[in-house]
């Protein structure tokens, strides 16, 4: 199995910063990308950034130029540094990873459990 846990979330002003980490951990082969996810209050699940083992980024359009994504191969880690937060990106961010636990394995997805972010008035 392959754990992922997530870190750094926290209470902030608006206009704020953070950094989120997430550590892969377990029965890893590779990961081929990974991700943040958030979901707010009330509405579905939304992607935010991804990155191949490659490194090649996608955004949402409404965080490109304030988030950036990353990645250390090594680690198993993938970092979401955020800024500029607006009120309306409050929410539970969770990361995601596409994963081989063996050569011969499919990719499999996994989740994290979530980490609050919130980016008050």
């Amino acid at each position: 199995q392959v754990q992922l846990v997530e870190s750094g979330g926290g209470l902030l002003q608006t206009g704020g910063s953070l950094r989120l980490s997430c550590a892969a951990s377990g029965s890893i082969f590779v990961i081929s990308s990974m991700g943040w996810y958030r979901q707010a209050p009330g509405k579905q699940r939304e992607l935010v950034a991804s990155i191949t083992l490659g490194g090649t980024r996608k955004y949402t359009d409404s965080v490109k130029g304030r988030f950036t994504i990353s990645r250390e191969n090594a680690k198993n880690t993938v970092y979401l540094q955020m800024d500029s937060l607006k009120p309306e990106e409050t929410g539970v961010y969770y990361c995601d990873a596409l994963a081989k636990m063996t050569p011969s394995a499919c990719l499999s997805e996994y989740w994290g459990q979530g980490t609050q972010v919130t980016a008050s008035v």
